[in-house]
């Protein structure tokens, strides 16, 4: 089993910026890829960013490409999601998430999630 600790959520003007963490911990050498998810109120989860765990391969949403940076530090197992730019529509609960399938940096598939943190963008 993984863990997964999200933190560095908290509000920020339109235009601001905000680094969000994510801490793994448990069995962590079998994670092939991490990710972050959010979820504002009455939409449902969507994907944001993803990142390879191996070769550090990214992949971004169109909604925040050019804005969002995800990034890893393997000695750390941990993640993070340097988020510039920021739009009242960037407002969410963002979620760190992990896999342990091999596909799953192509498939969007995730096994592990953490308790989430709340982003609000303020107009």
């Amino acid at each position: 089993q993984v863990q997964l600790v999200e933190s560095g959520g908290g509000l920020v003007q339109a235009g601001g910026s905000l680094r969000l963490s994510c801490a793994a911990s448990g069995r962590t050498f079998s994670m092939y890829a991490m990710a972050w998810f959010r979820q504002a109120p009455g939409k449902e989860r969507e994907f944001a960013a993803a990142i390879s765990w191996n070769d550090g391969s990214t992949d971004y949403a169109d909604s925040v490409k050019g804005r969002f940076t995800i990034s890893r530090d393997n000695a750390k197992n941990t993640m993070y999601l340097q988020m510039n730019s920021l739009k009242p529509e960037d407002t969410a609960v963002y979620y760190c998430a992990a896999s342990a399938r091999v596909m799953a940096f192509v498939s969007r598939r995730y096994d592990y999630w953490g308790q989430g943190t709340q982003v609000t963008v303020s107009s």
